[in-house]
């Protein structure tokens, strides 16, 4: 089975996160195909890009099943092509939009947050435990959506958000129940078209902060720090131990 689905309608690309049974979590190889249909996307004439994902939630974010049998030097790899993707699609020079329900975490929601629309169903929530074991990935991005001191309490105090409170932050720019999602799709390609390519493309370029290599060194700074493994592992054991503490 696939691990993206990929579907072309004229000037529409939609990709959809085809792991349901593991919560669409990004793979070495999901992350690998979505950088490739985004950069084809930018030498096929896509004016809209729609990220979705199949099963309940849009996406858990990195996979770490297995990631004590990888080293510390693949786990970075890892984490700096997420971090390559979400740059592709924050400056890609046509228009971005995700689409999320259910729970999503980490790298799932800075893919979220890296499109320029950013709707959610009603009952979708949100959370980006990185810097609980140490790692800098998608922060910047974050507080640009929503604000400096916002950013700070979400992410340090690892807060869970619902769409309501994410749409009132501004991480989203819609709410929206799934079964209008086509009605919302159809909206944003008619917008996406109606600018010419070469318009389109400087619009997004000028009204969006290159920051990509500051973000870059922030993520390699972060995940290269000895212990990694160890981290994460603590992370993992903390959060499975509160998930067994309630009633």
């Amino acid at each position: 089975m696939s691990e993206l689905l990929v579907e072309r309608d004229g000037p529409t690309l939609i990709l959809t996160l085809n792991r349901p049974d593991k919560m669409n979590a990004l793979s070495a190889t999901l992350v690998e195909a979505l950088l490739e249909q985004v950069a084809e996307a930018g030498r096929t004439g896509i004016r809209l890009l729609v990220l979705k994902g199949n099963g309940r939630n849009f996406s858990a974010g990195f996979d770490f099943g297995g990631y004590e049998e990888q080293s510390e030097g693949d786990l970075v790899l890892r984490f700096v092509l997420v971090e390559h993707l979400l740059q592709a699609v924050r400056h890609a020079p046509f228009e971005t939009m995700a689409l999320a329900q259910g729970r999503n975490f980490g790298a799932g929601v800075d893919l979220i947050c890296s499109c320029g629309r950013r709707i959610g169903d009603p009952g979708a929530t949100f959370r980006m435990p990185g810097l609980a074991f140490g790692l800098v990935l998608g922060t910047r991005r974050y507080a640009e959506r929503v604000g400096e001191a916002r950013a700070r309490a979400v992410l340090g105090d690892g807060l869970v958000f619902d769409a309501d409170e994410a749409l009132q932050d501004g991480f989203l720019t819609g709410r929206v129940a799934i079964a209008e999602w086509p009605e919302a799709v159809a909206n944003a390609v008619e917008a996406a078209c109606r600018l010419s390519p070469e318009a389109a493309a400087a619009l997004y370029g000028a009204t969006t902060a290159d920051t990509r290599a500051q973000d870059l060194a922030d993520l390699v700074t972060s995940a290269a720090r000895p212990g990694l493994k160890a981290r994460i592992g603590a992370y993992r054991a903390q959060t499975s131990s509160h998930r067994e503490k309630r009633p």
